[in-house]
């Protein structure tokens, strides 16, 4: 299958890459490079330095690769900056799908992946409860309400166009490659952190000392196997939860971190911080869609990284 993967050369969209090219899979990469680097685009992909919100170099690449299938993981991803500057969050998640979908209609694209947000569209999720692809969406932040409608867009290109779509909604995604700028990368923070013998800061759910928002964290060779089995399967689902289930508050995966490492971690308790939702934990859609790769197992690999 001719694969293109737009954010290819970020964390997320790395993999995917670099693992449909290991299944055999062609594969072209569209990014911008504003928050990766050309020496991060996989070898042996064709790459397009292309914006997303560009609509004529967007139609211009799809055009001159004409895959048959596409993953969007192109995206602003950080809640707090888009609290900051919605219209530009607007731009990039909105539009910037919209102008990929033209774009796939027009080439006779076979398969849409759309990659959302599972952490951020649901809301607040009550402890001890898991939020399912049926709850309504509570979009919170810009960030939020911009992926959410970009689903609708996504929705309306398969029931207008007959383009088979699946919307993939990410817990929280973490592995090696993932970046430590940013608000977005919290393994990858405290990695950095623990390994140089640094604090970590744990920001409250509401009392500093409560242990810290609740996530659900899922390794990024899920996510990457999600995405393929999306564009590769006989009939996946058009809306999938790509998460684990399992509840971890942000000290118990500190604490988890550091006996990867073999260090001990010293916490910094602070209040919440804006944005965060304090709990946010997701039912996976089949088990296909959801944990293969176990919280410890996942620590491990990324502090072996760290090691070597």
């Amino acid at each position: 299958m001719r694969i293109l993967v737009t954010g290819g050369a970020g964390f997320i969209g790395g993999h995917i890459a670099r693992q449909a090219l290991a299944e055999g899979h062609e594969v072209a990469i569209l990014d911008n490079l504003r928050r990766a680097k050309r020496e991060r685009v996989t070898p042996g992909a064709t790459f397009y330095e292309v914006d997303v919100v560009d609509e004529a170099t967007v139609r211009h690449a799809v055009a001159d690769y004409r895959p048959q299938a596409i993953s969007h993981q192109a995206a602003q991803v950080s809640v707090p900056a888009s609290i900051d500057d919605p219209a530009l969050d607007c731009r990039i998640n909105v539009e910037g799908t919209v102008n990929l979908l033209q774009a796939a209609v027009a080439q006779g694209v076979e398969r849409f992946v759309f990659a959302s947000t599972g952490g951020a569209i649901y809301g607040e999720v009550a402890e001890g409860s898991l939020a399912t692809t049926e709850w309504a969406p509570k979009p919170g932040s810009p960030y939020a309400i911009s992926k959410f409608a970009a689903e609708a867009y996504v929705s309306y290109a398969a029931k207008q166009h007959g383009l088979k779509t699946s919307i993939l909604r990410y817990a929280n995604v973490y592995g090696p490659g993932q970046s430590s700028e940013g608000e977005a990368g919290v393994v990858a923070i405290f990695l950095e952190r623990i390994a140089r013998g640094e604090a970590v800061t744990v920001f409250a759910r509401t009392t500093p000392g409560d242990g810290g928002c609740i996530r659900d964290y899922v390794y990024v060779s899920d996510v990457a196997d999600a995405n393929l089995l999306a564009m590769t399967a006989a009939a996946p689902p058009p809306l999938a939860n790509v998460s684990t289930g399992v509840a971890t508050n942000t000290t118990t995966l500190a604490d988890g971190l550091a006996r990867a490492l073999g260090k001990e971690v010293s916490i910094n308790d602070a209040g919440p911080r804006r944005g965060d939702l304090e709990c946010s934990v997701l039912e996976p859609t089949l088990p296909a869609w959801g944990q293969a790769v176990s919280l410890d197992q996942g620590l491990a690999r990324v502090a072996e990284g760290t090691r070597t």
